[in-house]
């Protein structure tokens, strides 16, 4: 039980030692993880329109 207790107090002085990012960074970060998202998600769907276009194509001819 005592090695569960001193898990906790180093875990505690641990998290003490982060150095944590500002809201203005967090905010900015998260809005680039945002952006890339929906971007990569505008392409991707891009390609599949034009892959599944190109297969329409294929088994018409």
């Amino acid at each position: 039980m005592s090695s569960l207790v001193q898990y906790f107090k180093d875990s505690k002085l641990e998290l003490k030692k982060v150095v944590w990012p500002t809201r203005k960074q967090t905010v900015n970060h998260t809005a680039l993880v945002i952006g890339f998202s929906v971007a990569l998600a505008a392409f991707l769907g891009l390609v599949d329109f034009g892959l599944s276009e190109l297969v329409k194509l294929a088994v018409i001819k």
